[in-house]
């Protein structure tokens, strides 16, 4: 079973601490979400999980090995990164765009693994169209689908709902769900509290750089860790058995 580790990691962008000792243990079977206030660190941790920045100090390790110490073309086999926000001006269609997450590999195409990302995202309807034309949406199924094209036991993914109409963030948040039961490592930054709790099995709430709660949605999204990293009073509640937690108004001025 695929594990990734994260041990005392600290990290600092233009001479600014921006993670200070975070200690994680991920592993297979839940949707792991990353949540907290703008500025809490959460892309800065995905990035260094993935390899892209590198911590002053503390390791990132993937089933025992630092990843500091495998050869990019590998770890990206390994490990599958979804940016948030998508500039996409390439003259490419969707299917080939989404054909790049096949790179890791060699460059080897591999048409059944482009279909079936294509197919669980729902973008297989505008495979033949020019990226340049979708809507920002729709683009952004497409580079979820070229991440999931890698088939990489590990995706990371940076805010993957953020452009989404209400019914395809319940879509992608149900695929991302199954994909992590189905035995895919994931980890993604939300920033919808509601979406969170019903979809996430493991939350991590940050804030300042810091990790200041870790478990079950039910344990880390109380009234006091989100008044402390938020400030904000929430509501909770369910419906057909199915938690939700909703941010109601802002503590200091009672708005």
């Amino acid at each position: 079973m695929t594990q990734l580790g994260v041990a005392d990691l600290h990290v600092s962008l233009g001479g600014k601490p921006v993670l200070r000792g975070v200690t994680l243990d991920l592993a297979p079977g839940a949707l792991t979400g990353l949540v907290g206030p703008n500025g809490a660190g959460k892309s800065t941790l995905l990035k260094t999980m993935a390899g892209l920045v590198a911590p002053a100090r503390g390791r990132v390790s993937l089933d025992g090995e630092d990843i500091a110490h495998m050869p990019p073309r590998p770890r990206a086999r390994r490990i599958a990164y979804l940016p948030q926000g998508h500039a996409l001006h390439w003259p490419l269609s969707a299917r080939d765009v989404v054909a790049l997450g096949r790179l890791p590999h060699g460059g080897a195409q591999n048409d059944a693994a482009v279909t079936r990302a294509m197919q669980r995202t729902g973008a297989a309807a505008f495979a033949a169209r020019s990226i340049a034309t979708l809507s920002g949406g729709e683009q952004s199924r497409v580079m979820l689908a070229r991440a999931l094209a890698v088939e990489a036991p590990v995706l990371l993914a940076d805010e993957p709902v953020a452009s989404l109409d209400p019914y395809h963030q319940l879509f992608v948040m149900a695929l991302l769900r199954d994909l992590a039961r189905e035995g895919q490592l994931i980890v993604a930054v939300l920033h919808d509290l509601a979406l969170a709790a019903r979809f996430c099995g493991r939350l991590v709430l940050m804030q300042e750089g810091r990790m200041i709660a870790a478990g079950t949605p039910d344990t880390v999204l109380t009234g006091d860790n989100l008044a402390r990293a938020y400030g904000v009073e929430a509501l909770h509640g369910s419906h057909r058995d199915e938690a939700f937690v909703l941010a109601w108004r802002r503590i200091a001025d009672g708005l």
